[in-house]
């Protein structure tokens, strides 16, 4: 199948593959259901400085984007660290960017994790717009990653309302400090980048869905899930191919077991969450009747990096029971237990259900050294720690989907996410 992403030739072939992988190991009432996708596509993309001397840069097109003119894109490169360092700018001098390419040159955290991703990526998000707002013909932003090789990092982008729509690329983090080592000399630096690529028309593609029965409640269901599609530049083994595999795998052991939980385990591999999440959200509205019998649900989408614990939100009378529970990955060393957040970004539209939710943590020191790049390939994964994430995740879904008394519900207050 290779690149998955949503509409794509790759994106068609994953739904009846993960049908006919989950009939081939036992799975029962296994199904594709249709999700409605948008869909875009990059043809080709290049980019050099052309003044003050000829360099060819690395870069992407952000998903979303729309092309430049046939001819490329050129001009001058006025660089910023943030989104509010860009307001600052226009507000000093209003026509700082008119006409000119703004690049946004945030460095990610790489200790911060999950967390240096949240904190860098609504560049990658509105930078676009909140440049041409400012009269800015284009925009280039330091790839959101770690690592120091010449591919750079895609990842979805949107456009505002009301505000023209302009070319956005990612350049790679040796280009990144190239560019910004130029602009610091105080000379004007001209770059000429030339983007193929746009919307294409709708689509439809699938979530794939199997179940195990659970052994006395087998109308209650506990949700473990990944994401089948993938970024256009790798193969997505890790992002998600990993976490298909963990919730495959963990749902195939728990449905071996001697006993069978008492409620349902049903796993869902997700479309379109690279791009739309309308994986997560057809999910949530083709379910909302069943919603009030999901017991929890569960994502892995970090990797095949070894699990560290896992994050919970549920009721606050739930905290015992889940410390109780996570007592069972000690053996694994795998003891954070942390409380909040949205289970993930495909279970998220769960959340205003108040369903349960929970998310693998998972050891992400490197994930964002090949997230969304053409680094995003098989040989990524470590056997070792990909087995230990699943045993992880099957001892926490075991356990969730056997307890006498489901958890309780999120309470309404906490029933939104907030806004990275």
């Amino acid at each position: 199948m290779g690149r998955r992403l949503a509409g794509s030739a790759g994106d068609r072939a994953a739904g009846p593959w993960g049908k006919a992988l989950l009939e081939s190991l036992g799975f029962v009432n296994v199904r594709l259901e249709p999700v409605p996708v948008k869909v875009w596509e990059r043809v080709a993309e290049s980019g050099k400085v052309v003044a003050p001397y000829p360099q060819p840069l690395a870069l992407a097109a952000l998903g979303g984007s729309v092309g430049t003119p046939k001819e490329g894109l050129e001009a001058e490169v006025v660089e910023v660290e943030s989104l509010e360092a860009l307001e600052v700018l226009v507000k000093a001098s209003p026509d700082a960017c008119r006409g000119k390419i703004v690049f946004f040159n945030r460095k990610m955290d790489r200790d911060g994790g999950m967390n240096g991703y949240g904190a860098v990526v609504p560049i990658r998000g509105r930078g676009a717009s909140r440049a041409a707002a400012a009269g800015a013909v284009g925009v280039l932003i330091r790839s959101v990653g770690t690592d120091s090789n010449r591919l750079p990092h895609t990842g979805a982008m949107g456009y505002e309302a009301g505000v023209p729509k302009v070319p956005a690329a990612a350049v790679s983090i040796p280009d990144a400090d190239l560019l910004s080592r130029l602009i610091a000399r105080g000379k004007p630096v001209r770059v000429r980048f030339t983007l193929d690529c746009g919307d294409r028309p709708d689509a439809v593609s699938a979530n794939v869905v199997g179940e195990v029965r659970g052994r006395e409640r087998p109308d209650e269901v506990v949700v473990v899930s990944g994401h089948l599609d993938s970024w256009d530049l790798g193969t997505g083994a890790i992002d998600d191919g990993a976490g298909c595999g963990i919730a495959i795998e963990a749902a195939r052991l728990i449905g071996a077991s001697p006993r069978r939980p008492r409620r349902t385990v049903r796993v869902v591999l997700f479309a379109n969450e690279e791009n739309g999440l309308a994986g997560g959200r057809t999910y949530a509205s083709a379910h909302e009747v069943e919603l009030p019998r999901h017991a929890a649900a569960f994502e892995a989408d970090s990797g095949a990096g070894a699990s560290t614990g896992c994050s919970w939100n549920a009721g606050p009378d739930a905290a015992a029971v889940v410390a109780e529970i996570a007592r069972l990955l000690e053996p694994l060393k795998a003891t954070l237990v942390r409380n909040g957040g949205a289970g993930g970004a495909d279970v998220s539209p769960l959340l205003k259900f108040g369903v349960p939710l929970f998310g693998l943590v998972q050891d992400s020191s490197a994930y964002f050294d090949f997230h969304h790049t053409a680094n995003d390939t098989l040989d990524k994964v470590d056997r070792k720690t990909l087995d230990q994430a699943t045993a992880a995740m099957a001892a926490l879904v075991y356990a969730v989907a056997d307890l006498p008394e489901a958890l309780p519900l999120i309470p309404e207050a906490q029933r939104t996410r907030r806004r990275e």
